[in-house]
């Protein structure tokens, strides 16, 4: 099952002469002699890099990334395209995210990342790159720098791990370690259980293989037309995905020449085919934010009305966890990303472009599918709406998102207590005393774990449910924060109340016993107290200090916006153009 990338034949609109990296490499001066003497110093003359394109690829591997183990090998894969094709590789580090390891969270360092894969590009004798991504923040990081630079780009997605098994069944990473670790938790298996557990969870290099944050990023940027077409449903150690790497350095040499830019890719209709495609996905709430985030360094607007209003109207097809049954590797035994839009045709722009220069229509023609349960009919929906709601209400007049696929229906509407914890310190010290005051029906809120409160919003929003809920059974709960959660998680958790607590936005001003009111089909979220109690508590309230004064957590307090808004920083989401830099 290869990916396409033979829908077009090349058109050259540049030669070597107009080539970008000639600025450092062509003239006769003395600065022009010493790029092509350093060049010479580690082994390649004039025959190499004169005249040909000059391919910067932008490599996230290190060993605290998981998700890119595989790297190292598919770094050379690519080069052999770029060498076959007349290019010249030029490999670039660039920060690597490893989402698990990287604490307080990778959101925060997403921005640091698009900037350095901004500066990346600038600043190198390079004319294409190529996007070398797949663990969470990776992916919109290295879209949103390439957005901005606007050369010739293709991502080449990490592609998800094989599926994980464990005594008989089938298990997916993070959402099947929450649900066994709440067992543990409640005490109905032991700690040799729970190792045994993590030991069949992950089987190789990859990202998660649910539809977690990853997946749907990934599958986001071949939607956008920044992949090879198919490229994002391969898994990591399949051998099609070497094939897949040594493709996309062919292709972008061949993007330089036709100077094929993501400008030239991207528009209005992209995004909206994205959002369908996520939707019909039941894809990671964290989607949210980085479309809104990509989407502005294209100069598109994109707010959380359009994803509901596409969410009203499009089905989920894929039934894959958390959500549904499968997994990735399923997904693409069931024909893939592909597969999945030729049953979404109606709901998707086929005009919109890509980077091997075709139309969407022409992308996916020709793709089958091989399992019905895997990849749904419109007429056979895993849910009648898409996998994301936005709400609103006097709680979170700026929007806030629930992954409804993957809520109890039970809790669709509902009325609660809140049951309050003013920080995430608070939260793990109380949660599971035997004298909290909570039952099943109290809505748990999380408070100052947003962008600026935590900071950097990290994945506290799947709360844990109290111990001795756990223990009689209880396996969800309304809970409500200004934080994320993972998209392998799962539950009635409400996310992104912008604007969030440390601010000042309404959910600081919750207190204990509050009822508060949700409601899914209405995307209502209500804080049952008067204007005028609300204006006083508002009032009454004291910020918080906040503890980082220098470095870059400092910058990321002072620039990041809400969540609503993408959490770019107001500097680069709005921000002009950068010019060349001098060669001097």
């Amino acid at each position: 099952m290869n990916c396409r990338n033979d829908i077009r034949m090349t058109t050259r609109k540049k030669s070597p002469d107009d080539l970008r990296s000639q600025r450092w490499y062509g003239p006769n001066d003395m600065r022009g002699i010493s790029h092509r003497a350093r060049s010479r110093q580690m082994g390649f003359s004039n025959e190499d890099f004169s005249g040909k394109p000059k391919i910067g690829i932008l490599n996230t591997w290190s060993d605290m990334n998981t998700c890119h183990s595989h790297f190292k090998q598919r770094v050379e894969e690519i080069k052999r395209g770029v060498w076959e094709t007349g290019g010249f590789p030029i490999e670039l580090p660039a920060m690597s995210l490893g989402e698990i390891m990287v604490k307080p969270s990778t959101m925060m360092y997403r921005n640091f990342l698009a900037m350095e894969a901004e500066e990346l590009i600038r600043c190198h004798p390079i004319d294409g790159v190529v996007l070398m991504g797949g663990c969470d923040k990776t992916t919109p990081a290295l879209l949103m720098a390439a957005l901005t630079m606007d050369l010739p780009a293709i991502y080449m997605p990490a592609g998800p791990m094989l599926r994980g098994f464990f005594a008989g069944e089938t298990l997916g990473s993070g959402t099947d370690v929450l649900r066994y670790w709440a067992d543990r938790r409640a005490g109905l298996i032991d700690d040799e259980m729970m190792e045994n557990v993590v030991g069949g969870l992950s089987r190789s290099a990859g990202t998660c293989m649910v539809m977690g944050t990853a997946a749907t990023m990934m599958s986001i940027a071949e939607t956008l037309g920044m992949t090879l077409p198919g490229a994002s449903s391969i898994p990591a150690v399949d051998s099609h995905h070497a094939l897949m790497a040594t493709a996309t350095g062919r292709r972008i040499v061949d993007m330089v020449w036709e100077d094929l830019k993501p400008s030239d890719i991207l528009s209005k209709a992209s995004f909206d085919n994205a959002t369908v495609v996520d939707m019909a996905l039941g894809g990671s709430t964290n989607a949210m934010i980085h479309l809104i985030a990509v989407a502005g360094r294209a100069g598109i607007s994109l707010d959380l009305e359009r994803f509901d209003a596409i969410s009203r109207t499009t089905p989920v097809l894929g039934n894959i966890k958390p959500s549904g049954q499968y997994l990735m590797e399923d997904f693409y035994y069931a024909g893939g990303l592909r597969a999945l839009m030729v049953r979404l045709r109606d709901h998707l722009d086929l005009s919109a472009k890509n980077v091997v220069g075709s139309s969407l229509g022409e992308a996916i023609d020709g793709a089958e599918i091989y399992d019905e349960d895997v990849i749904r009919g419109t007429d056979n929906p895993l849910y009648h709406e898409g996998g994301t709601a936005i709400l609103r209400g006097n709680l979170a007049p700026s929007g806030c998102v629930i992954k409804q696929t993957a809520a109890d229906p039970k809790f669709h509407k509902h009325k609660g207590p809140a049951v309050v914890f003013e920080d995430y310190p608070d939260l793990a010290a109380r949660i599971d005393d035997p004298d909290l005051e909570v039952d099943e029906n109290s809505v748990l809120v999380l408070k100052n774990a947003g962008p600026i409160g935590a900071p950097g919003m990290p994945e506290w929003g799947m709360l844990p449910i109290p111990k001795k809920l756990l223990e009689k059974g209880v396996r969800d709960m309304v809970r409500i924060s200004d934080c994320r959660m993972s998209g392998t998680a799962y539950g009635t958790c409400i996310l992104h109340v912008a604007p969030e607590a440390h601010v000042g936005g309404p959910l600081a001003l919750v207190q204990n016993g509050d009822m508060i009111e949700l409601d899914i089909p209405a995307r209502r979220i209500h804080l049952d107290i008067s204007d005028e109690e609300m204006a006083a508590r508002k009032a009454a309230w004291i910020p918080r200090p906040f503890a980082y004064t220098r470095g870059y957590t400092s910058l990321f307090a002072q620039h990041v916006t809400q969540a609503d808004e993408g959490c770019d920083f107001d500097f680069l989401h709005a921000g002009g153009d950068t010019p060349e830099p001098p060669i001097y």
